[in-house]
């Protein structure tokens, strides 16, 4: 079965094709197929833009279509950057703008608890969804460490591992991120509902 990304993210097609081709789905691009779409992501919630993108994609295409919708939700700033974290703080801001804004409305704050979100969703043509939905929990380092990844990540400190997600290597992260994670249950709900042979 062939699947198109609601995404022009390289780094997610990559992430989706390696979980999703042991599934037979084969995923392939928008421009694979010719369509090139940014949905409006209009939802209050990262289920509700995953939704959003994925069923504009497949009415545009007529073909199955995968979307994810991520971002980092902090408690003391109830929630906030949240489904807005690409967009936080408005237009213009590149990845350090916005974490270095998310750690000036974090001063003074005690409570640090952050978590990374990402739900997948896939809409077919027939009208049935499977969606998915995976966190990884950490708190809001005082300023930034690591080159890796990307986005909020030089801020995102995991206890556990002593770190924060820009130091771990891309095996590491993928293995405990949200990402990761939301793409494990998203294999099992798939493999559940349809076996690996659609």
């Amino acid at each position: 079965m062939r699947a198109v990304l609601a995404s022009h993210n390289k780094k997610k097609m990559k992430e989706m094709r390696e979980i999703l081709s042991q599934l037979g789905v084969e995923v392939v691009s928008q421009a694979d197929v010719g369509v090139d779409l940014e949905p409006e992501e209009t939802g209050t919630t990262f289920e509700e833009n995953a939704r959003i993108k994925a069923a504009a994609i497949m009415e545009a295409t007529g073909l199955p279509a995968i979307a994810d919708d991520s971002g980092l939700v902090v408690d003391a700033l109830d929630g906030a950057p949240g489904v807005y974290s690409a967009r936080y703080g408005g237009e213009g801001l590149d990845d350090t703008d916005r974490w270095k804004l998310l750690l000036k409305n974090m001063e003074g704050k005690t409570d640090r608890a952050c978590r990374f979100v990402s739900v997948i969703c896939c809409v077919l043509p027939n009208g049935e969804e499977v969606m998915s939905r995976g966190e990884v929990h950490g708190v809001v380092a005082q300023g930034p460490s690591g080159d890796g990844g990307f986005g909020y990540d030089p801020i995102f400190y995991l206890p556990e591992r002593g770190c924060t997600m820009a130091q771990l290597s891309a095996e590491e992260k993928n293995a405990i991120s949200h990402r990761g994670n939301a793409l494990r249950a998203f294999r099992e709900e798939w493999e559940r509902r349809y076996g690996t042979d659609q």
